[in-house]
């Protein structure tokens, strides 16, 4: 009701003119399912209970500028929304006609500070053995074939396969006759692809055949045989964990283990705003952070909402995304670079890259002994890295060689060119002020937001199967909590501690101390 309130809504039906064609029967306001959808993530309901509570609550009728006695839609509405949300870029468009309202309102500004962090997202889909998979996946097939050509099922499905493929598969942690089922599963899969040709072949007969590949090998006399470490197994990144949702993945970091995707959460941390807002919701794969901090950057740009400070943890900084942040967007990147992995360093008891001198006018390298490089190589040679090298008659008959290198030849030392050498020693360097912990202590912040997401709104666990549709999730959770963070800035009342109990007051008059807890306010 306040966003109605104070934006008039956070669209209107032109702003989805592009989405629908032109031709055919007159449609739904393509404004009302949108904020449906957001709504229906708010309060966490199903698509039948939010399809009722546009019928039954007057404030949905409210926020949507229905009429009264307005029947509503049927929740199968949606679905297909949600279908079309998942097309192209659109769940982002829709991110960005909300921002823009709050833009406009003056809600939220470029240039201010951001912060941005990320989780992982469990797919929708169960953990399966290898037998397990294979097996699904067939059935999945199978499926899928009946549905577009059941003619082609006539000759290969007899009362066996009825048996094995006639229900979704669940083994015991122990099955029986684990071997002979594979094999059983891997020819059953062989004939089946044989007889689906390329073009007939659906997306979860593709997913069958990768599944095959990565999981069997052709041998010389071409038979099928599964696929062990010798033979050489896909990464985690690359292999398909279940036939309805080829883009998850297994991934770990430290000790999480999970099966899904990632989750990037970006919002605003200005210190005059009484309100953070979630700028950008990015679904990637489990990849490294610093592949989806340049998309984050784009986006921010093409909503003119690209931020001054944007504070990141380590794994979101390399010099490179320093330099490129800098240069392409005018943004400072915040957030600590990666230590050197050298032995020296790990065990702090050698001369690091660090105690070296690089001179780069004179191209030459003193190490503290006071001896000076042989070589210098620079790109393409050695790239990104430019190294110098000494030579044996320098390492050998130096005292602190054990302190340098355990390798048998000399030390050779590598850095990034000058730009970027002098931009990584500023990083650090600034790690050490005050000022600047000061300032990156406001990135914890968004563990705050990355909570509400988990625990508030289920972000964790996939609704649905497929990386668009779970982006799609995300993006509707994000812009709820925008809302929910708007109304309840309306609301906020002011602070009243916590009265002291009987007991403190007892010790108050008797002028004893006793430790306060920060809930009352002192």
């Amino acid at each position: 009701m306040w966003v109605r309130d104070q934006l008039d809504g956070l669209w209107g039906d032109e702003d989805f003119v592009c989405w629908y064609p032109r031709d055919g029967r007159p449609g739904l306001s393509p404004a009302q399912p949108a904020t449906v959808c957001v709504l229906q993530f708010l309060l966490n309901l199903s698509d039948r209970r939010a399809a009722e509570a546009v019928r039954c609550r007057i404030d949905f009728k409210y926020a949507l500028a229905m009429e009264l006695d307005d029947p509503g839609f049927h929740h199968s509405v949606l679905t297909d929304f949600r279908d079309r949300l998942s097309q192209d870029d659109r769940a982002d468009q829709l991110l960005s006609l909300a921002l823009d309202r709050m833009r406009r309102a003056g809600l939220v500004k470029e240039r201010g500070r951001q912060r941005t962090d990320s989780t992982q997202v469990l797919a929708a889909a169960r953990e399966l053995t290898r037998l397990e998979l294979v097996l699904e996946a067939v059935r999945a097939a199978l499926e899928e074939a009946a549905t577009r050509a059941p003619e082609i099922l006539d000759e290969l499905v007899d009362a066996e396969w009825a048996v094995r493929y006639g229900r979704p598969v669940r083994l015991p942690c122990r099955p029986s006759h684990p071997v002979t089922r594979l094999k059983q599963a891997k020819t059953d899969a062989r004939r089946l692809l044989e007889r689906l040709p390329p073009h007939q072949r659906g997306p979860r007969a593709e997913a069958l055949r990768q599944i095959m590949v990565q999981n069997f090998l052709l041998d010389t006399r071409g038979t099928l045989r599964p696929r062990t470490e010798k033979d050489g197994q896909p990464k985690g990144a690359l292999r398909i964990i279940s036939p309805y949702d080829r883009e998850a993945r297994r991934a770990i970091r430290g000790n999480t283990r999970w099966s899904g995707y990632l989750v990037h959460a970006t919002e605003t941390c200005d210190a005059d705003s009484r309100v953070n807002l979630i700028t950008d919701i990015a679904t990637t794969t489990p990849t490294r952070d610093t592949e989806a901090l340049p998309g984050i950057h784009h986006r921010l740009r093409d909503r003119r909402l690209l931020p001054g400070q944007h504070l990141v943890d380590g794994g979101y900084v390399s010099i490179a995304l320093l330099d490129r942040s800098a240069r392409d967007h005018q943004v400072q990147l915040i957030g600590p670079v990666k230590a050197s992995g050298a032995w020296q360093r790990k065990e702090r008891t050698g001369f690091t890259r660090d105690d070296f001198t690089i001179d780069f006018d004179r191209r030459r390298v003193t190490c503290p002994n006071g001896q000076t490089s042989r070589n210098w190589i620079e790109a393409p040679a050695m790239a990104p890295y430019t190294a110098a090298r000494f030579h044996p008659t320098q390492c050998n008959p130096c005292p602190d060689r054990p302190a340098c290198t355990r390798g048998t030849s000399a030390r050779t030392v590598n850095f990034l060119p000058r730009h970027l050498h002098e931009l990584q020693a500023l990083n650090r360097t600034d790690q050490q002020d005050r000022q600047w912990k000061q300032l990156y202590a406001t990135r914890s912040g968004v563990e705050g937001t990355i909570c509400e997401l988990v625990n508030g709104h289920q972000a964790r666990r996939s609704r649905y199967h497929g990386l668009r549709k779970t982006h799609v999730q995300h993006v509707l959770t994000g812009i709820a909590i925008n809302i929910e963070r708007l109304a309840s800035r309306a609301l906020v009342h002011a602070h009243s501690p916590r009265p002291p109990t009987a007991f403190q007051k007892y010790l108050d008059s008797r002028s004893l101390s006793w430790e306060c807890w920060w809930r009352q306010g002192k």
